[in-house]
């Protein structure tokens, strides 16, 4: 699990922006979604942004989140998805 501090800074439940940065790829945002539904069932409409160069895509997507680890568990697994290179 990771060491954050979240439990000290935030009050559960709330909303939480994730933003998500991978390589350009038609299904990137349905796997970020797919993910989020698995921990955070909800109607979600995540915004995507494109690099300049058309190499990356940016998708910012709000969560309910309940405790720090359920953002631990997020942010881990949001990382895992192929082609993603940061999580924020």
């Amino acid at each position: 699990m990771l060491d954050t501090k979240f439990d000290e800074l935030m009050d559960f439940p709330c909303a939480f922006p994730f933003k998500v940065v991978g390589e350009a790829h038609e299904t990137l945002t349905d796997k970020v979604v797919a993910v989020v539904q698995k921990h955070a069932p909800g109607d979600y409409s995540p915004s995507t942004k494109t690099s300049s160069k058309g190499s990356y895509h940016s998708i910012t997507i709000r969560v309910t989140v309940t405790s720090k680890d359920h953002i631990e568990i997020l942010y881990t697994e949001l990382a895992a998805i192929e082609g993603v290179r940061r999580v924020l």
